[in-house]
């Protein structure tokens, strides 16, 4: 069995597989010693892990995984291979999250040229196409926006994401909260709209966070519960021990 660590800005997020089959997921504040014990206790057929992070504790973590784990890949884009091509100019700085999922994504769709809309603390437009990672583009994620008013006038108050659709605001906390979440509708509605319109075969995935009150409301989308980035680092880690 496979262990898998995904390290985001806030939260820290694993996975056990079987094979390709994800067994159960688990959450985290941060990693620790008894936590992946626990995990490995639990599914003591654990032989296997990886780990990516967005933050600066790559080393630290692989040194604590391979206490429980016998083989562990530290994933590094640009270091750490992977099995599909990558055409990023600077492959030492993307991030291993928004690879992860590109893989994840030809994984789960692999007749399809895709685009990944990873809905977190920032929010990544990313396109896998002809079996490579293309590129993509990266935005404040919603609950950044909303902060970003808050600290940055003097009157403006502290909102957060609604499943509400309004025309317009008719108080600021509305204002507020339909500008935010119908502008990042309308901001991704426009990258489906081109997408659609350039691919013959292709799906549009949504992940994250806030997918949940997007996914509705733009057609033609999938949303991702199941998490790419974990069948991404998962086929990384297969692909890596494979080559052993």
């Amino acid at each position: 069995m496979n262990l898998v660590i995904d390290i985001g800005n806030t939260r820290v997020k694993g996975a056990v597989f079987r094979g390709d089959e994800l067994v159960e997921r688990f959450d985290s504040e941060c990693v620790t010693r008894g936590w992946l014990q626990e995990i490995v206790v639990r599914y003591p057929d654990t032989c296997r892990a990886i780990v990516s992070s967005t933050r600066n504790d790559l080393s630290e973590v692989v040194a604590l995984l391979s206490e429980v784990v016998g083989y562990v890949v530290g994933f590094q884009p640009g270091v750490t291979p992977v099995p599909i091509g990558n055409d990023y100019h600077t492959p030492l700085t993307l991030g291993a999250d928004r690879l992860a999922a590109a893989v994840g994504g030809a994984k789960l769709y692999p007749m399809s040229d895709l685009l990944i809309v990873d809905f977190g603390t920032a929010i990544t437009i990313d396109y896998v196409e002809g079996g490579s990672f293309r590129g993509g583009n990266i935005s404040p994620g919603v609950t950044t926006r909303f902060r970003a008013l808050a600290d940055y006038t003097a009157k403006l108050p502290l909102c957060s994401p609604t499943d509400e659709v309004l025309d317009y605001g008719r108080t600021t906390y509305e204002a507020i909260e339909q500008g935010v979440m119908r502008g990042v509708e309308h901001e991704i509605r426009g990258y489906v709209e081109a997408f659609l319109k350039k691919n013959a075969k292709k799906s549009i995935i949504f992940t994250g966070g806030d997918a949940k009150y997007f996914a509705k409301q733009i057609k033609n989308t999938i949303f991702a519960d199941c998490e790419p980035v974990f069948f991404g680092l998962n086929a990384i880690l297969e692909y890596n021990a494979e080559k052993q």
